[in-house]
């Protein structure tokens, strides 16, 4: 079965390479055609279309040169990512919430999938916390690049008296491990498998079941939770696989002295650590504090457009 789908995967990667190509070549044709048509005749819309394509170009150019450079041992591997409020309560979950969408909106718009594997909601608005798993190109390659903590200021919606406030919220970003190639061995004496009663979407049945796994790893305490799969069988394997995920971080940790590689910083979700602000009031300004890149336009980052940051980040750190 492992075979199967490797092999699988390599003839997806070779038609993934070959489409590159193909469309690397028409960019080539359309620019030549555009050239000797300027050699002709100087037409200022041919001029302006040939600009226009040779960014096109430089753009597209730029975004596959980075794939073919991640290359790491998870790089090609489904992304399971986790978001946590930090402290501030309703407004540091409502930000929480902001980030989810946001995350939606740019695999909506990139071709990934998305599906949630474990959701708290807040208390008045937003969320404490949500799990979910993005399958698509490289996700853990790409999205390894978002890991850390995110703060938001703005005039809060939820102030009668209209203060600006400052919100964390934090995004752990681990692969998602093949269980039939995992070498990552869980003694049974070493967690405790907990059920309880969902909370989350999923259906009437889900919901009136002990459907839910929480897994407690005493040897490290970190604790994983799964409750949007259809069973509690499936919540099992869902939530090992995100421990083993977790577990590699750690490993890769102690192997190369820098977890960064594998889960990003490990930081305090408060001021002074974040990766990246995101700034409503009194300007309007979306900065990472990593490599210095900035985007004005805070509605369009929120609404996905975060592609720009995620190579700038990749292609500084490659």
């Amino acid at each position: 079965m492992h075979r199967v789908k490797q092999n699988g995967k390599e003839i997806k990667d070779i038609e993934s390479k070959l489409q590159v190509i193909s469309t690397l070549n028409g960019y080539e044709s359309d620019i030549e055609f555009l050239i000797e048509l300027l050699d002709m005749e100087e037409d200022e819309s041919s001029l302006v279309e040939l600009h226009e394509k040779m960014k096109s170009f430089d753009t597209y150019l730029e975004e596959n040169t980075i794939s073919t450079l991640l290359n790491g041992e998870y790089d090609d591997n489904g992304a399971i990512l986790s978001i946590h409020a930090g402290a501030g309560g309703t407004e540091a979950q409502d930000w929480a919430n902001m980030l989810f969408r946001m995350y939606s909106r740019f695999c909506e718009k990139n071709g990934y999938s998305i599906e949630i594997l474990d959701e708290i909601i807040g208390d008045e608005a937003g969320i404490k916390s949500v799990t979910f798993l993005v399958t698509g190109d490289k996700a853990y390659g790409y999205f390894k690049a978002e890991a850390g903590v995110h703060r938001l200021v703005r005039i809060s919606p939820f102030d009668a008296s209209k203060r600006r406030h400052t919100s964390f919220a934090s995004l752990e970003v681990v692969p998602e491990i093949d269980e039939d190639t995992s070498d990552i061995d869980i003694s049974p004496d070493d967690i405790r498998v907990d059920t309880y009663r969902s909370s989350g979407a999923g259906g009437q049945h889900i919901n009136k079941t002990d459907s839910a796994i929480r897994i407690t790893h005493f040897p490290t305490g970190i604790v994983v939770t799964c409750q949007n799969e259809r069973s509690q069988i499936q919540n099992r394997e869902m939530a090992f696989k995100i421990l083993k995920g977790k577990l590699l971080a750690i490993r890769e940790e102690e192997r190369a002295k820098n977890l960064k590689e594998i889960k990003g910083e490990v930081k305090k979700i408060e001021w002074g650590s974040q990766i990246r602000s995101y700034v409503f009031c009194p300007y309007t300004l979306v900065k990472d504090h990593r490599t210095g890149f900035e985007n004005t336009n805070v509605s369009a980052v929120m609404d996905g457009d975060i592609k720009p940051f995620i190579l700038d980040y990749l292609k500084k750190s490659l």
